[in-house]
């Protein structure tokens, strides 16, 4: 029978139920996602494929990695082993799969962000090239589906930039208004309408500095989280700029945006430009941006996929039967209108031989 058979070490039985985690979940997991049988015996793991004709050496040996990997991450820090959960595993299983079907090539230099919270590394190529895009230029664009990471990664270099004190401030930003809804229809004051609309944001940032850290930075306003109207008239020098959300800009407020940007600043733009909910006859800023600016080399265009979302695994089948629809719709909607055209042209012959 094909198999593989590794021992884990160092022999620790809290990391070892970190790994496994409950009721072996985590193993279940990784089991379902490459379509294994995962036998184990104290520290000792066989990996087996579910069915024989489907043996690959390359698979077991990239799962095994995969559990060697996790099991390394559970190693003690200040004396705490670090508990896994389903989102860790499922994150370094699809680096694994990416690794595996040759879609990410490691080039040895890999980007981590140091916040005091533990270190956050990004996951696959495209997660890399956008974090060292935002490193390395002054404004970076990140364009792709929800749960790819555009948010968190830029958060996190703001926060790492931030503790560093290369810059100043953080500014994060975001329309206002979605989906229609006008402020003056929903309840409360100002601060009340505008705060779910920051949710995300608020949450990134906790979640890299903590609670009460993060709520004493924005007491002294060295963290701002504002909607993007209040930017105008602004510039803004030695800050961390973040707009998330900019599908939903108008051209002319994303041309105001980066017209904000002043000396020893950087700016990221994150945004999905499959779900504008601006008016039909209004034209994304985001959309408007990539056309106008995509020649200018001071300016990084960071491009993400349904491949790239670290949710729920679910989402990103989600994502692909949306793409997969829309696109057998424009081949509909080309049908039609050449059938249209044809029987245009049609009338237009039989009414000439009328004559």
């Amino acid at each position: 029978m094909n198999e593989l058979i590794f021992t884990l070490e160092p022999e620790d039985n809290a990391r070892l139920q970190s790994l496994c985690g409950a009721f072996d979940e985590n193993l279940a997991l990784i089991e379902k996602s490459f379509n294994l049988i995962i036998a184990r015996h104290a520290f000792t793991f066989t990996l087996q494929p579910q069915e024989e004709n489907h043996y690959s050496p390359s698979l077991l040996q990239n799962s095994a990695k995969l559990i060697q990997q996790l099991y390394a991450e559970t190693a003690p820090l200040k004396g705490k082993i670090k508990e896994l959960d389903l989102e860790d595993v499922h994150m370094a299983i699809q680096e694994s799969r990416m690794l595996l079907q040759g879609q990410w090539q490691s080039s040895g230099y890999e980007i981590a962000i140091k916040t005091k919270r533990g270190v956050i590394k990004p996951r696959g190529e495209h997660q890399q090239a956008y974090l060292r895009n935002i490193l390395n230029h002054d404004i970076s664009f990140g364009i792709g589906p929800a749960g790819t990471g555009k948010t968190f990664l830029a958060v996190a270099a703001a926060v790492e930039s931030l503790e560093r004190q290369e810059i100043r401030r953080i500014l994060l930003t975001r329309p206002a208004v979605e989906a229609g809804e006008k402020l003056g229809f929903l309840p409360g004051d100002l601060g009340q309408k505008i705060e779910p609309y920051l949710r995300p944001l608020y949450d990134a940032l906790f979640e890299m500095l903590g609670f009460e850290r993060a709520q004493k930075l924005m007491e002294r306003n060295v963290i701002e989280i504002a909607p993007l109207a209040y930017m105008r008239g602004r510039t803004l020098n030695d800050a961390f700029i973040i707009l998330d959300e900019s599908q939903n800009t108008t051209i002319e407020q994303m041309k105001m945006f980066l017209t904000r940007i002043g000396f020893n600043s950087k700016a990221v733009i994150t945004g999905d430009v499959t779900q504008v909910d601006l008016p039909r006859s209004q034209k994304s800023g985001l959309k408007h941006a990539m056309e106008v600016l995509g020649n200018v080399e001071e300016l990084s265009f960071n491009y993400f996929d349904s491949h790239d979302i670290v949710r729920h695994p679910v989402v990103a089948k989600i994502v692909q039967a949306y793409d997969k629809w829309e696109a057998e719709d424009e081949i509909r909607k080309e049908e039609k209108r050449q059938a249209k055209l044809a029987l245009e042209q049609q009338k237009i012959l039989e009414q000439a031989e009328l004559l």
